[in-house]
């Protein structure tokens, strides 16, 4: 058997690329013959998975087209001539007498548990800011009421929240492209077995379609350049949309679009002509849908029973473009105000990575930097609930008196004697002090908990720098306080994880 494997990874990730090149070494075992080398796409390349795609998707047709020639009756489409849409959408002269959109959402007794699908609207008790005003973060303490919505969950598991674009930005996307946000529309798939999106009620107003279901404040991807420069009927826009969805425009697109952060909205508003000419049933294939996000459940049942809490840390920062760039859904929740009137956010929960030991005295000792400190923050509050001891928290962040989560709760979870709290204030001192830092100077505690008592480790913040300074911490923890040679401690660090002993929860 001939076979060619191209793998989507992401080198951020330990097991970059682990199953394509699992695949393609036993294809070779089993006696295939490979076309190509494994193609490794990386997400974190610059010019992401095309840089090394593109390349290898023509190495590719030249070997198959060669003996497998195109059959007589079909021909290959044109670069310029847009495929068909997916759906046809049809726009409705009149609004529907039924509000469909309100169905489509659960309500106090949903089904089963609140899904994707059918979301449960958790009225928002508050909304507070845990940073000093000179921070330079606004991070917010998020409560949410889920009584009568069947949620249950455990320290470790995540909340979904499926956010919604500003209406500042659905009328402005509105007036582009020439639609009407009242006017409803009804959807139908161009080919059998195609569903329509499940999210979106039939019939559908394009407000909640904009508002709800498109991320116009996403970055769009090369695919998204493609397609609209089949769609526009302007020569010098179509000229520079082609220009930035070939080959040899990557790294202008990057410099264009991927390093400023540009977004959809954006973009099309850069192409006024095409914006304005697109077809409203193209809007599904040419922008993606709006992702769930999830969160670190910082709160535990057990001592906040029908109540659910998130630590949000705004996202804004700048690139060379005059608007600061914000997170879709960080800024959304930021920006509602449940003392102004009733907030209902749609949400859900699922099971998380991290999996507390439920023996009484199994100690666990927590790392959890900024606010990677969210879900043990659930973990020890069920675990003093339970009567759990051992629970020992390193926590970092810039200043004491800026940006120190839950001072006052660890402060009397000490005194009572259920935590012992290390702490880590990196700029309140001429030499930064982080967390690892901390971890190494506590070695013996450290060495005494794991090696003697069976502790679990757990780890959670972002992905940066800090698990690999915390690994190091470890592994010198292993050598210095155990005697383990190097080779023998990084297999003791190994066998932690492989057990789940060590376990750990990052983002970038």
């Amino acid at each position: 058997m001939d076979f060619a494997v191209l793998g989507l990874g992401d080198s951020s990730y330990a097991k970059f690329n682990f199953v394509a090149k699992k695949l393609h070494r036993r294809l070779l075992q089993l006696g295939g013959s490979a076309l190509l080398p494994v193609c490794l796409g990386d997400d974190q390349h610059e010019l992401g998975p095309d840089a090394t795609i593109d390349p290898w998707l023509r190495d590719l047709w030249e070997k198959v087209l060669g003996p497998h020639a195109v059959p007589l009756d079909l021909g290959v489409t044109a670069p310029a001539v847009p495929w068909p849409s997916r759906f046809t959408l049809q726009l409705l002269q009149e609004a529907p007498r039924k509000c469909s959109e309100e169905l489509s959402v659960a309500g106090t007794d949903p089904q089963g548990p609140p899904s994707e699908l059918q979301p449960f609207l958790a009225p928002m008790v508050t909304n507070q800011r845990v940073t000093g005003p000179s921070h330079f973060q606004d991070v917010r303490l998020i409560e949410f009421d889920i009584s009568g919505s069947g949620i249950s969950f455990a320290a470790g598991d995540v909340v979904l929240i499926q956010p919604e674009n500003a209406a500042s930005r659905v009328q402005q996307f509105c007036q582009l492209l020439g639609l009407d946000p009242d006017q409803h529309f009804m959807l139908q798939p161009q080919e059998p077995g195609v569903p329509c999106p499940e999210r979106l009620p039939q019939p559908c107003s394009v407000r909640r379609l904009v508002s709800q279901y498109l991320d116009i404040s996403s970055v769009p991807r090369r695919s998204f350049f493609e397609l609209l420069a089949c769609l526009s009927p302007h020569e010098l826009e179509r000229e520079k949309l082609l220009e930035l969805s070939s080959a040899r425009g990557q790294e202008e697109l990057c410099e264009y679009c991927t390093r400023p952060r540009r977004t959809i909205l954006e973009v099309l508003c850069d192409f006024p002509h095409t914006a304005s000419a697109v077809p409203p049933a193209y809007l599904f294939d040419l922008i993606p849908p709006i992702r769930p996000r999830a969160f670190s459940i910082a709160s535990s049942l057990l001592a906040h029973p029908e109540r659910l809490q998130i630590l949000v840390a705004v996202v804004q920062y700048r690139t060379r473009l005059k608007e600061p760039r914000r997170g879709l859904c960080s800024s959304w929740l930021a920006s509602l105000d449940p003392g102004q009137g009733p907030v209902q956010v749609p949400l859900w929960v699922r099971s998380g990575g991290l999996k507390f030991p439920e023996t009484r005295d199994t100690p666990v000792i927590l790392v959890g930097p900024g606010t990677g400190v969210a879900p043990f923050r659930a973990a020890i509050q069920e675990r003093v609930a339970r009567g759990q001891i051992g629970n020992v928290l390193f926590f970092g962040c810039r200043q004491r008196d800026q940006d120190f989560y839950w001072e006052a709760e660890w402060k009397e979870l000490q005194e009572r004697g259920c935590l012992t709290l290390i702490t880590a204030f990196s700029r309140e001192q001429e030499q930064k002090v982080y967390v690892q830092h901390r971890i190494r100077e506590q070695g013996p505690l450290v060495w005494e908990l794991l090696e003697r008592r069976g502790a679990h480790f757990y780890l959670a913040g972002n992905a940066k720098y800090m698990p690999a300074g915390v690994s190091d911490a470890l592994t010198s923890i292993f050598q210095e306080e155990g005697g383990l040679s190097s080779p023998e401690a990084a297999a003791y660090l190994a066998r932690l994880q492989r057990t789940l002993r060590f376990q750990t929860e990052t983002w970038a």
